[in-house]
């Protein structure tokens, strides 16, 4: 059954900054502070899964390191290239001044190998976030992290927290024996997936399925995950064996809690659930199953004091991935967008078929115009066999569902087939704003619009 909003609250505590290994209760300080001078230095490395060794790219961990600040601080990276060619940093779901958001030719001139680049912003809006490069097929190796813009008073009570990032991956797997060729494309194009590429492993915070990341927690545990899909190709169903989640954000923005047993995530997304760690104990596997095609990736919940139970089968499927999706008609924002009344200024409908929105692809693509203060609707209907999950820079978006307000987000996942979403938006944030398909090579292939303040 679906959490109520009084026994949501009846949830929540005065808890502060937020720790993996519980609550504070500290209080931020007045006023917007920077959160100093982090480095992120770009450059080649290998990566250990489970005993082989493999060549990649990175910002010197995969993931990279979480960057976590408060609502109202400064954001503040200093960027250093030491790849063999252009890059840069776009930090998904935030809503930063356009010049900040790290596309380049669009918004800054890339970063030239050797060369350095110094983001700063404040960042005003809490919540669950990412960063990744914006070069190329750059995302599809290492370069990306977390990023996490804590509130500045937390109404959420839990014992214990843990993001969980999901990839797919394929850098540097080439050279052992059984994997097949990265070119090679198994999905035929007529199968309902997010994407077809061929993806070796599957990876949870940079570790395959036979070296899975352990999430320690007692038992009786309330757990806050924080689950993030920055695949290239893959959607994911994500469950945890023997428990339900409370979902209480989606792309950072807090929604009206709801039940269920298995999140659906398109590239991109992102959801905070809570989840009670098994009173009776043991050791419970985190099952991660592609949309649409072969694979499998996981982590491990293991409950202290049950050092002695057996870890699940590295294959062990938790019934809870057939049971009852998230679904959006069911999520509704804590904090709708302040529309005003009567009708949007402007209205844009798309059909996106094959790597097309509206019949064109970027660069050769109409920009779409819109003026500083107006409210824009965007409609969309997939002709094509593959879910796609549609992400819009410099701004969150309010989905509308048939029973009316859906979620806030950023990113939505529009489903094969016929499937048809409409959100809308403010346009409060001016520049030139990516509008497109977070699967990467949906967008390599021109699956973009620019988004124009005029």
């Amino acid at each position: 059954m679906p959490v109520t909003r009084r026994q949501f609250l009846g949830l929540t505590a005065a808890a502060g900054l937020t720790l993996v290994t519980g609550c504070t209760g500290r209080e931020p300080a007045a006023g917007p502070r920077t959160a100093g001078g982090l480095r992120l230095t770009a450059a080649p490395m290998r990566l250990d899964l489970a005993g082989h060794a493999v060549p990649t790219w990175g910002y010197g961990t995969v993931p990279g390191p979480e960057i976590r600040l408060r609502a109202g601080e400064v954001l503040r990276v200093q960027l250093r290239n030491e790849l063999s060619e252009d890059t840069t940093v776009h930090w998904h779901g935030l809503a930063p001044p356009n010049a900040m958001d790290g596309v380049p030719g669009v918004t800054q001139d890339p970063v030239a190998p050797g060369a350095g680049f110094a983001y700063e912003f404040e960042t005003p809006i809490p919540g669950s976030f990412m960063y990744h490069a914006h070069v190329g097929v750059q995302l599809d190796r290492g370069l990306y992290g977390p990023l996490i813009v804590e509130p500045r008073h937390e109404e959420l009570s839990y014992d214990r927290e843990y993001t969980l990032m999901l990839d797919d991956w394929r850098d540097g797997m080439d050279a052992h024996a059984g994997h097949e060729p990265a070119g090679a494309d198994p999905d035929p194009a007529d199968a309902v997936s997010f994407g077809g590429r061929a993806y070796p492993l599957l990876l949870v915070n940079g570790r395959p399925p036979e070296d899975p990341p352990v999430l320690e927690a007692r038992p009786g545990d309330r757990v806050r995950l924080r689950v993030m899909n920055i695949a290239a190709d893959t959607g994911f169903r994500v469950a945890v064996a023997g428990h339900r989640l409370t979902v209480t954000h989606t792309d950072g923005m807090p929604v009206e809690p709801v039940t269920v047993d298995a999140l659906r995530l398109g590239m991109g997304e992102r959801y905070d659930v809570l989840l009670e760690a098994a009173p009776s104990g043991g050791v419970w596997q985190i099952g991660v199953q592609p949309e649409g095609r072969p694979g499998w990736g996981r982590a491990v919940l293991r409950c202290t004091g049950s050092d002695a139970s057996p870890a699940p089968a590295v294959a062990e499927r938790p019934a809870e991935l057939d049971g009852r999706l998230v679904a959006y008609e069911e999520v509704v924002a804590r904090e709708p967008l302040s529309l005003p009344a009567g009708a949007p200024d402007r209205t844009y409908d798309f059909v996106l078929s094959g790597t097309q929105i509206g019949g064109q692809s970027f660069p050769d693509a109409d920009p779409l115009p819109v003026a500083e203060g107006e409210w824009v609707r965007v409609r969309m209907r997939n002709t094509s066999s593959k879910w796609h999950p549609m992400h819009l820079h410099g701004h969150h978006f309010q989905v509308l569902t048939p029973t009316g307000l859906g979620p806030v987000k950023d990113t939505v996942a529009v489903p094969a087939r016929g499937g048809e979403v409409t959100f809308d938006f403010l346009a409060t944030n001016p520049g030139r704003w990516l509008f497109h398909c977070h699967n990467h090579h949906h967008m390599e292939d021109g699956m973009v619009r620019l988004v124009e303040y005029r």
